[in-house]
Protein backbone atom coordinates (compact mmCIF):
# COMPACT_ATOMS: atom_id res chain seq x y z
CA UNK A 1 0.00 0.00 0.00
CA UNK A 2 2.92 2.48 0.71
CA UNK A 3 4.14 1.81 -2.82
CA UNK A 4 0.62 3.05 -4.32
CA UNK A 5 1.69 5.75 -6.15
CA UNK A 6 0.66 9.23 -5.72
CA UNK A 7 -2.78 10.27 -7.54
CA UNK A 8 -2.85 6.78 -8.49
CA UNK A 9 -5.42 3.89 -6.28
CA UNK A 10 -5.72 0.14 -6.76
CA UNK A 11 -8.33 -2.51 -5.53
CA UNK A 12 -8.46 -4.70 -2.81
CA UNK A 13 -7.81 -7.49 -4.75
CA UNK A 14 -5.09 -5.63 -6.67
CA UNK A 15 -3.19 -5.31 -3.51
CA UNK A 16 -3.84 -9.10 -2.45
CA UNK A 17 -2.69 -10.70 -5.94
CA UNK A 18 0.53 -8.14 -5.93
CA UNK A 19 1.84 -9.60 -2.10
CA UNK A 20 0.73 -13.06 -3.36
CA UNK A 21 -2.42 -13.60 -1.73
CA UNK A 22 -4.92 -13.27 -4.40
CA UNK A 23 -8.37 -14.42 -2.33
CA UNK A 24 -7.29 -12.35 0.64
CA UNK A 25 -8.74 -9.19 -0.47
CA UNK A 26 -11.08 -9.19 3.09
CA UNK A 27 -7.60 -9.08 4.89
CA UNK A 28 -6.06 -6.19 2.89
CA UNK A 29 -9.67 -4.64 3.66
CA UNK A 30 -8.70 -5.49 7.35
CA UNK A 31 -4.84 -4.43 7.67
CA UNK A 32 -6.32 -0.92 5.99
CA UNK A 33 -8.74 -0.37 8.82
CA UNK A 34 -6.07 -1.33 11.36
CA UNK A 35 -3.62 1.30 9.57
CA UNK A 36 -2.81 3.63 12.42
CA UNK A 37 -0.99 6.26 10.30
CA UNK A 38 -3.38 6.79 7.07
CA UNK A 39 -1.26 9.58 5.78
CA UNK A 40 1.97 7.66 5.75
CA UNK A 41 0.81 4.17 4.75
CA UNK A 42 -1.83 6.15 1.93
CA UNK A 43 -4.51 3.33 2.60
CA UNK A 44 -7.02 5.93 1.07
CA UNK A 45 -5.65 4.79 -2.13
CA UNK A 46 -7.06 1.12 -1.85
CA UNK A 47 -10.76 1.29 -3.05
CA UNK A 48 -13.25 -1.45 -3.97
CA UNK A 49 -14.16 -2.85 -7.30
CA UNK A 50 -17.35 -1.63 -6.76
CA UNK A 51 -16.79 1.52 -5.77
CA UNK A 52 -15.02 4.07 -3.10
CA UNK A 53 -15.02 1.46 -0.32
CA UNK A 54 -14.32 2.33 3.53
CA UNK A 55 -11.77 4.18 5.02
CA UNK A 56 -11.10 4.91 9.12
CA UNK A 57 -11.10 8.75 8.52
CA UNK A 58 -15.01 8.56 6.63
CA UNK A 59 -15.65 8.12 3.24
CA UNK A 60 -15.79 12.04 2.32
CA UNK A 61 -12.68 12.29 3.75
CA UNK A 62 -11.16 9.33 1.04
CA UNK A 63 -13.18 11.22 -1.31
CA UNK A 64 -11.17 14.39 -0.90
CA UNK A 65 -7.82 12.57 -0.48
CA UNK A 66 -8.00 11.08 -3.80
CA UNK A 67 -9.83 14.36 -5.64
CA UNK A 68 -6.81 16.27 -4.04
CA UNK A 69 -4.17 13.82 -5.42
CA UNK A 70 -6.10 14.02 -9.02
CA UNK A 71 -7.47 10.16 -8.74
CA UNK A 72 -10.95 10.93 -8.72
Amino acid sequence: VARIPYGRTMTYGEVARAVGSPKACRAVGTANAQNNLPLVIPCHRVVASSGLGGYGGSVEMKKRLLRLEGAL
